[in-house]
């Protein structure tokens, strides 16, 4: 009895040891891992920091060129101007110069945007709902550019002017008429579908026609100034979508009033410019 109870304390000192031993064993394996981890985070940041030196360096590396060139641009500038008795106060009157004519080149455009943009709003508030649905109003580069489909402007397949075309063409003449500062350019332009009349060769004839045709009506039926007014037809040759389908050459067959600042404004601006010394 005595030897079984002490073979059972035995066994049970050796259980709750190796119990000891492995649970110990799991919180070295744990603490390990932590450690494993941590060295390698740390690994990785330091190899970004000194990813991080790396490109700091390159960058003053490259602000040092670029000061050392621009040094040397000065110096030759410098003594350029030194070898033609150009002194530095006229080459600074000379900067001013140009700085004022750029000055007045953005305000100059600035007042044409100005303008375009209170045209163009004049514009659109006067067109119904069902005009601007045969009626593009845009303004690109300064330009104002009035899109008329051919369907609402001519008598089917014709180059004369119809009856509905009358309302709308009236509200924009007297736009035009407001802005007397402005050309107009009327553009004529087709799809590409050979135009199958007697009196008509091509579509080059087709859309120069169609152009007169809304100069004539601008100038004898509303009364804008002939001089302003230019007629010209691009055919088929200056497309805004594909021919291949009906909604393409649909959008193809149109008239374009172009309304642009006069020529001499900006030859004004050419006799403005400062000299060349």
């Amino acid at each position: 009895m005595k030897k079984s109870v002490f073979l059972i304390a035995v066994s049970a000192a050796v259980l709750m040891s190796s119990c000891a031993s492995k649970k110990d064993l799991v919180e070295c394996q744990t603490q390990n891992k932590s450690l494993t981890e941590s060295l390698q985070s740390a690994k990785e940041d330091l190899a970004a920091k000194n990813a991080r030196v790396s490109s700091l360096e390159d960058q003053l590396a490259a602000q040092k060129a670029a000061y050392v060139a621009l040094q040397g641009a000065l110096d030759k500038s410098l003594t350029n101007a030194s070898q033609n008795n150009v002194s530095i106060d006229k080459l600074v009157d000379q900067i001013n110069e140009s700085n004022q004519y750029i000055r007045h080149l953005v305000e100059v455009k600035s007042k044409s945007d100005s303008l375009n943009m209170v045209l163009t709003n004049n514009l659109t508030r006067s067109l119904s709902k069902e005009e601007m649905k045969e009626v593009d109003v845009q303004v690109l580069k300064g330009v104002v550019y009035i899109s008329l489909a051919d369907n609402m402007l001519y008598k089917s397949g014709s180059y004369e002017i119809s009856s509905r075309a009358a309302e709308t063409l009236s509200k924009i003449a007297k736009i035009i008429k407001d802005y007397k500062e402005y050309d107009v350019l009327i553009e004529g332009n087709t799809d590409n579908v050979p135009i199958k009349r007697e009196n008509i060769r091509n579509n080059w004839d087709l859309s120069t026609l169609r152009a007169s045709s809304v100069v004539q009506a601008l100038q004898n039926d509303y009364g804008v100034d002939p001089k302003r007014l230019t007629a010209g037809g691009r055919g088929e040759y200056n497309p805004v979508a594909s021919n291949d389908t009906e909604v393409g050459k649909q959008r193809n067959r149109r008239t374009q009033i172009i309304i642009t600042p006069k020529l001499d404004q900006f030859m004004d601006l050419i006799d403005k410019a400062p000299d060349a010394e």
